[in-house]
């Protein structure tokens, strides 16, 4: 497995050179942010982030996102345009060497919290979600979680979810392999694995539908298009918040079949009613069996990219919450403690 880092870019905390400096860490995980949803990334942009990542002696080969424009989700007449657009920017990508794409399909909201900065026992913050705070929200008064998109004005966001009324699960998953057929064969030609991220949290959010949330959604998705090129970013802890999921055994199944591209590795602590909080990596502190995740990547001859999700701010840390140094750095080194140990007791067994 190859360990990477997420970056922000260079208004991040986070600089390369800190990142450098993590252990075990051999790239970085990034994207261009300041081209609008649905327009073709300029091929020299791609050029001079992958240039600057490059010059601090780390490898830029995973892009986390490139952003699916909502009339694409929603199936509107102009997403023929759009996914051109996307494809050429897969073309651009896969020209300045990038090998794995990260995106998801979630209608209007990305991942969702009620707390940036839940206090845990030990003083550190962590990510949280609350059933009821979310059930409670009244979308007509608007939206108002940490962290929500602010990029919706009041009159915009009320607009794009009056769209959404029409759509349904089936009709999202109609949308979703429409987008698929149209940029699989371009990825595949190019050398991209694209790798969908699931929802967060795996739930409906606000009626609208969620349709990548467990092991049958993942299936279906990886059957709508069956070439390598069509694959996941398995995220333990989005696909963990619902603890009905099994993440053994989903990564036994999906990197058993050489489909898992990009690995996402955090704990949760969650509950019954879909409640949760993000935690330290250990597995001690969470519902997730860190060990038994690692293993099972292990077992599964696992080559991909992997990087420590979210991390708690720890040590009076300030920055993009989620995203700090020291817990992620923490995780980091935690995972590829895992990973050295279960190594090298399997060639004990074997000598």
């Amino acid at each position: 497995m190859k360990m990477t880092f997420r970056w922000y870019g260079d208004k991040d905390p986070v600089t390369l050179a800190n990142i450098r400096q993590i252990p075990g860490v051999v790239g970085i995980v990034s994207a261009v942010y300041d081209i609008p949803v649905g327009e073709t990334w300029p091929i020299e942009t791609i050029r001079q982030l992958k240039a600057t990542i490059e010059s601090h002696g780390l490898a830029f080969e995973v892009i986390e996102s490139v952003p699916v424009h909502e009339d694409i989700k929603l199936g509107k007449p102009t997403r023929d345009r759009l996914i051109a657009n996307y494809a050429q920017t897969l073309r651009n990508l896969a020209a300045c060497g990038l090998k794995v794409v990260c995106y998801n399909f979630m209608p209007v909201f990305d991942w969702t919290r009620t707390s940036l900065e839940m206090k845990l026992p030990d003083g550190s913050t962590a990510l949280a979600f609350d059933v009821d705070v979310v059930d409670k929200i009244d979308l007509s008064k608007g939206i108002d979680l940490p962290g929500w998109d602010t990029s919706y004005k009041p009159g915009e966001l009320k607009a794009l979810l009056a769209e959404y009324a029409t759509i349904d699960t089936e009709t999202l998953w109609a949308n979703l392999a429409y987008f698929l057929k149209g940029i699989i064969p371009v990825a595949s030609e190019a050398g991209i694995k694209m790798a969908i991220h699931p929802d967060d949290p795996p739930r409906p959010i606000f009626g609208l539908p969620r349709i990548v949330k467990n092991r049958d959604d993942l299936a279906r998705l990886l059957d709508l298009v069956d070439t390598p090129a069509n694959g996941l970013t398995l995220c333990s802890g989005s696909l963990g918040a619902d603890a009905h999921n099994d993440i053994v055994a989903l990564v036994r199944e999906f990197a058993g079949r050489g489909r898992i591209h990009f690995a996402h590795l955090r704990n949760v602590k969650v509950n019954e009613r879909g409640d949760f909080h993000e935690t330290a990596h250990r597995s001690a502190d969470g519902s997730l069996d860190m060990a038994a995740i690692v293993r099972a990547y292990f077992e599964a001859n696992f080559e991909g990219y992997i990087r420590p999700d979210h991390g708690r701010m720890i040590w009076g840390e300030t920055g993009k919450p989620g995203y700090g140094l020291y817990d992620r750095a923490l995780g980091a080194v935690y995972i590829n403690g895992l990973w050295e140990g279960i190594a090298k007791a399997s060639k004990e067994a074997l000598s």
